[in-house]
């Protein structure tokens, strides 16, 4: 259900990213901030650890993905409808190391009726791509994605 109180559509994105990330011990572990929210869009930062290595001495693929797959949920989850991933892909398209900090930004390029599109792009701190994502969304009417 879409939150119908006096707040504005901002508001809310940052209500909602404030009380997913209280409830998230998943991004929190893995040391993701999210720093920016609005109405379909989110932009999530990670810095590479050693222990996100692979034997290749680069970030292993799952930590990009959740990285994105963060990104992508705040973003779906910005207007207070419980919103669930039906699904992503991603392609890598540069090696992260240890030591760079990644964003993912994450926007929505289509919205109608439950589903939903999602771009997210990994860049590290050159601004260099590291990987695109593409998240597809469910939305499950009537339930808040956080209580008031």
């Amino acid at each position: 259900m879409p939150d119908t109180s006096d707040r504005t559509p901002q508001q809310t994105a940052e209500r909602v990213r404030e009380r997913m990330y209280a409830n998230d011990p998943a991004v929190r572990g893995l040391g993701i901030d999210v720093t920016e929210v609005a109405p379909g869009q989110a932009t999530v930062t990670m810095t590479v650890q050693g222990h996100m290595l692979n034997g290749h001495a680069t970030c292993h693929g799952g930590f990009l993905a959740a990285l994105a797959d963060t990104a992508f949920a705040y973003a779906c989850n910005s207007y207070n409808e419980l919103t669930v991933a039906s699904g992503f892909s991603i392609d890598l398209v540069a090696p992260a190391r240890e030591g760079d900090v990644l964003t993912a930004r994450s926007f929505e390029l289509s919205k109608a009726g439950r589903t939903g599109v999602y771009d997210s792009e990994i860049t590290n701190q050159h601004g260099e791509r590291i990987a695109m994502f593409r998240g597809r969304s469910y939305t499950i009417k009537g339930k808040p994605a956080v209580a008031d």
